[in-house]
């Protein structure tokens, strides 16, 4: 009789459990937590999958939701984010994924961190400078790269206006409204200066000081202006980490272990798990990242500007040595 009048119209119905609160990240190395160790089993170069998703990176640490889900891979461009993705090592589209993730959960807060590895080059920049150092004969990289920046940043920019578009979509897709969820752009923290320590070419950071600090004062911040405008145009929150690692840069302290950007750094364990995959760039897959206190960090600053509300704010070091919340503006490297 109690199944019979379960059925009957006006019948209370048991509540469907609410779905966990979730905060998720997309984008590349940065936000995947190459650099902080601890990597989730598959990403660490398994059949070709080389993400690095660690459990240390800073999605973990925002406190802002029951629940982190980190969907960023090491390398991804833009177009690794947006539908129609053409697959990067082994996996297809974030926000593919992503709108699993949102039916699954009650998504409060979307982080995307891209557009390194489009047409502002970063990792390309690095490995010029390093050239650029190691061969005297060659002309800086600032002046051989210089030029280029501003279409770069160009490029970039409407890649990753792609990328905005396709998140928005995905979030359509699982149900959500537009205002129903917070999305978050943010920018790079420079991960050299050229306030080295002395040999800092034969201690892991094998870069011209001139050229170190055209990346610090020039070439980060051009790309953080070029994010700012986008997140302006999509209408999205705006997190400025381009100075969140000053004056714990690689080779900036004595000790490395006091720094928060790693210096290079070659992972024989890389062997273990990817083979003869992981000879060349793998094997240095995690050099000049944020490591796990600085994704520490990183996490308790993002908390602070998704419960603040601002729309636009930056992550700069305070006299304690912790990150504190700049408000209102990004910041200017100094």
């Amino acid at each position: 009789m109690l199944a019979t009048l379960g059925g009957l119209p006006g019948a209370p119905q048991a509540a469907a459990a609410p779905r966990p609160t979730a905060v998720v990240v997309l984008g590349d190395s940065a936000a995947s937590g190459d650099g902080a160790g601890s990597y989730q089993a598959g990403t660490r170069g398994e059949g070709g999958n080389w993400c690095h998703r660690s459990a240390r990176a800073y999605v973990h640490r925002t406190g802002l939701a029951a629940e982190s889900v980190n969907l960023a891979c090491s390398g991804a461009k833009a177009v690794d984010v947006g539908f129609g993705a053409p697959g990067h090592y082994t996996e297809g589209s974030q926000a593919a994924r992503l709108v699993e993730v949102a039916r699954r959960y009650r998504v409060e807060t979307v982080v995307l961190q891209v557009g390194a590895n489009d047409e502002a080059a970063l990792v390309e920049t690095g490995i010029a400078c390093i050239v650029a150092f190691l061969d005297r004969a060659r002309p800086p990289c600032r002046e051989t790269i210089g030029p280029l920046v501003a279409p770069r940043m160009a490029g970039a920019a409407r890649a990753v206006e792609a990328a905005v578009r396709d998140v928005r979509e995905a979030m359509h897709r699982a149900g959500y409204a537009e205002g129903a969820y917070a999305l978050v752009l943010t920018s790079y923290a420079a991960p050299i200066t050229e306030r080295m320590v002395p040999l800092a070419g034969v201690q892991g950071c094998p870069y011209r000081r001139e050229d170190a600090g055209w990346g610090r004062t020039v070439l980060f911040p051009a790309l953080s202006a070029a994010l700012r405008g986008v997140a302006e145009r999509a209408g999205t929150r705006y997190l400025d980490l381009t100075r969140a690692a000053e004056g714990r840069e690689a080779c900036s302290r004595p000790v490395a272990a006091q720094e928060w950007q790693r210096r290079i750094t070659v992972d024989p364990k890389a062997f273990v798990h990817g083979g003869l995959d992981a000879v060349g760039y793998h094997l240095a897959q995690e050099s000049f990242h944020p490591n796990a206190a600085a994704h520490a960090e990183l996490g308790r600053c993002l908390g602070d500007f998704v419960r603040s509300g601002a729309g636009t704010a930056a992550c700069v070091p305070g006299t304690d040595g912790r990150l504190r919340l700049e408000r209102g503006a990004t910041a200017a490297p100094v």
